[in-house]
């Protein structure tokens, strides 16, 4: 089983599909593109010409494969869906590359699916005692399977039933011969959002991937809502019982692009109000405050901004190391975090720093980050996160660490600061993080969104087992080790 290794939550995927547009492969890699950032390790496009359903995957960065003319002239129609790939089940090779095509008695459909369902394995021990044959190790084929199974005639209503059997948090884009169709998990969990550029219609894990097409934003997919897009027609269907969203809040702190509008604001502006807000929880004496880049770099913005101290970029990141470093010599991993970042030694020697991040997963990143400042001549460290203790892991399509792994699980706040040997270490309260994102405390009845990594209040209770038998089954099922 692969080890996690980061200390940031790796974002879930991304998915993007076009209707009614000449070249609409293009778009699908444009969109792609703008959606990188949610994963990294493949992607594909499925397209249709309206007659024949044509497919490309590759492995890696869309900029390495899409742009090439030769392989966009493969995928030849005006319907196509696409996807970006960071694996959180099911190991990491082409067959588990979305978005995924199948040929069904009432025709062709693909589907492409950001998150996770908390009832996978039961789902797939099921569907094998029936006689399902699953090519890949992914949950996204069950839904696939589901669909193919039901006894329904029409294929909204194959797709309903099939939803009625899932759990978890997801968005799915789905094209079949004749429809473009949209799906929001009944919380609303993972983000999905309409567009729209002339006569076509867009949908997208955000809106950066709108901006990049020139696509004009129409709203968000609600939760528990399935779009349906056919001749240039959108429709809406709620088949759920109605549930009060509960979108992942790390979507606001960490997952979207900066430049990305969730519920009606830049996600850029929701993190400066979180380190606003933690300025206002800290009263503390320093000379700089400095972000760890890039994603630190808001919230420290509005902290300063708050406390009115002094922002520096006394850290510099290294954009340019790529995947080569994902499996170097040992020598070159001795140097850990500065093959990703250098400190600005003058700006930082003998001052009083406050270094700001948007959250502390393992502490081992934050660490090494806090030894550089000292070694460059820092009096004295102080380290705030624009989030509260993440103390809990997550089901629903983020890749993060077990329980065990989370530094604020295992220890109080004195026995992190002395693992990471910062001067101090406080967190930006749930409160706090409330009042950053909604204007208003929590309701201690409602929360308004999917806060477990904080609370342990999971929106949807998995079926699975908690403590990673998805993984270890899923890797014995394909034979070779996985996320």
């Amino acid at each position: 089983m692969k080890k996690f290794d980061s200390d940031k939550l790796r974002e879930e995927c991304g998915i993007f599909g076009i209707s009614n547009y000449v070249d609409a492969s293009a778009m699908v890699a444009l969109g792609l593109h703008a959606l990188q950032h949610r994963g990294q390790e493949g992607c594909g496009i499925v397209s249709y010409d309206g007659k024949n359903f044509h497919s490309e995957k590759r492995q890696g960065l869309v900029g390495d494969h899409f742009t090439k003319p030769e392989i966009l002239k493969k995928l030849p129609g005006a319907f196509a869906i696409g996807h970006n790939r960071y694996s959180t089940t099911g190991e990491t090779s082409l067959r588990n590359i979305q978005p995924f095509f199948a040929d069904l008695h009432t025709g062709g459909l693909s589907i492409a699916h950001n998150g996770n369902l908390t009832n996978a394995l039961l789902l797939r021990e099921s569907l094998v005692k029936e006689g399902a044959i699953f090519r890949t190790t992914t949950d996204t084929e069950t839904i696939v399977q589901l669909i193919a199974k039901s006894r329904r005639d029409k294929f909204l209503d194959k797709l309903i039933d099939a939803l009625f059997q899932i759990q978890g948090g997801y968005s799915l884009v789905l094209m079949t011969n004749k429809k473009l169709v949209g799906v929001r998990d009944p919380f609303g969990i993972r983000p999905l959002v309409i567009g729209k550029l002339k006569d076509s219609y867009i949908l997208a894990s955000e809106t950066c991937a709108l901006d990049i097409v020139g696509a004009n934003f129409i709203r968000e997919v609600e939760n528990g809502e399935i779009i349906t897009i056919e001749n240039k027609t959108l429709k809406s269907i709620k088949p759920f019982p109605k549930q009060k969203p509960r979108p992942c809040v790390f979507e606001y702190i960490y997952f979207a692009r900066p430049d990305s509008l969730i519920n009606g604001k830049c996600a850029y502006e929701y993190r400066k109000n979180l380190g606003s807000e933690l300025a206002k929880e800290t009263d503390l004496k320093a000379d700089l405050v400095v972000p760890v880049p890039d994603s630190g770099v808001p919230s420290a913005l509005g902290y300063a901004e708050t406390a009115n101290k002094k922002f520096e970029l006394g850290l510099i990141r290294n954009h340019y190391v790529g995947r080569t470093f994902i499996e170097p010599t040992q020598n070159i991993r001795s140097l850990g975090v500065k093959l990703k970042l250098s400190s600005t030694k003058t700006l930082v020697e003998n001052k009083n720093i406050i270094l700001i991040d948007d959250s502390l997963v393992r502490g081992t990143t934050c660490h090494k980050i806090v030894k550089m400042l000292y070694e460059s001549g820092a009096k004295e460290v102080h380290v705030r996160i624009a989030c509260p203790e993440i103390k809990y892991p997550d089901f629903y399509g983020v890749d993060m660490p077990t329980k065990e792994e989370l530094l604020a699980h295992n220890k109080d706040i004195n026995e992190m600061c002395n693992y990471i040997k910062a001067k101090s270490l406080k967190f930006l309260s749930l409160g706090g993080l409330y009042k950053a994102l909604t204007g208003t405390k929590r309701n201690p009845n409602y929360p308004q969104f999917s806060d477990h990594y904080f609370t342990g209040e999971y929106p949807v209770r998995p079926a699975d087992n908690l403590q990673g038998l998805k993984v270890k089954q899923l890797s014995l099922l394909s034979g070779k080790s996985n996320n």
